[in-house]
């Protein structure tokens, strides 16, 4: 019908769409010839309404739908910042990977300090029995019951070693190499220092508990081991601190990071919610006015009739 127009769907600020309607007038009488057609003052009056309408209410739509809360969505938006996030963006894919090499380097060494500890709490039960081997005159019957647990307790030892690995690697086994961690994009490594403790490098592979001169022995071999494991357990410990705390520099370096990127590519939400509330109520004052302007013609129709009507 003449002078109907519809806006198209708007985004609004939550992501919903609303349709925007508004017939601004379907009884636009105006002058007519004695055809009932529309005289050329009033054709050309409806056409200018027309044109208006179109230029009311659309503007804002655009706007809306060409952000998407990003100010710099690519390098025709502005080159120079665009080109800076993206090399942040490549700083940020660079570092994540440094922290996702440092968790695995940390799980290893964390599975070698559970071996290594498991170790040492099996040494201190082997040399309670030594120190009970030790005694004298013990029947053959005890010392035999001894020498059993103790063998037993070496062989857990063995197990214990030999299963101490994460990620293919093992730091405490017979002949384990040092560990090198990339703890930088610029390829620093921390080195986790190998420690050995299998029964043979603890020189308690051969111990016996068949009579009170061997357990004795043994007791001095055990003795030294606990003190090699202690060694171990440090040194592993030291180095497991040390890649925590660049693990954690790097999480906040990551996030430092990607903070920088979107102070500099997304859009200042209360400023952006304030522009658009300025041109919805922009808009809605242009249908306003487009509705007022269009009641005229009736305005003056009813003057003539009322004028008429006293005649």
């Amino acid at each position: 019908a003449p002078g109907d127009w519809k806006l198209r769907p708007r985004q609004k600020p939550d992501g919903s769409s609303e349709e925007i309607s508004k017939t601004l007038s379907n009884k636009i009488w105006g002058m007519r010839d004695r055809h009932g057609r529309l005289s050329q003052h009033q054709r050309g009056r409806d056409a200018r309404v027309a044109s208006a309408s179109q230029n009311v209410g659309p503007a804002c739509c655009v706007y809306v739908a060409d952000h998407h809360g990003s100010k710099v969505k690519g390098p025709q938006d502005d080159p120079a910042t665009f080109a800076i996030a993206q090399n942040l963006r490549a700083e940020i894919a660079s570092v994540a990977a440094v922290r996702t090499t440092l968790s695995l380097g940390q799980s290893t060494v964390d599975v070698a300090i559970d071996g290594a500890t498991a170790v040492s709490d099996l040494l201190t039960e082997m040399k309670a029995k030594a120190v009970q081997g030790s005694q004298s005159g013990l029947d053959a019957t005890t010392q035999d019951s001894l020498q059993q647990d103790f063998t037993a307790l070496r062989s857990q030892i063995v197990t214990v070693v030999g299963t101490a690995d994460f990620n293919n690697k093992n730091l405490i086994e017979s002949g384990a190499t040092n560990l090198n961690i990339l703890s930088s994009v610029e390829g620093s490594v921390i080195v986790v220092s190998a420690q050995s403790i299998d029964t043979t490098t603890l020189v308690i592979h051969t111990a016996a508990l068949t009579d009170a001169t061997q357990a004795g022995t043994a007791v001095t071999a055990i003795s030294q081991a606990i003190v090699t494991v202690s060694s171990a357990l440090s040194s592993l410990g030291a180095a497991a601190k040390r890649v925590e705390i660049t693990q954690d520099f790097t999480s906040k370096l990551v996030d430092i990071l990607k903070e920088g990127v979107r102070n500099l590519v997304d859009a200042d939400l209360a400023e952006e919610t304030a522009l658009l509330e300025a041109l919805q109520i922009k808009e809605q004052l242009g249908v306003q006015a487009l509705s007022i302007a269009n009641s005229a013609p009736q305005a003056i129709l009813n003057l003539f009739l009322a004028t008429n009507a006293r005649q």
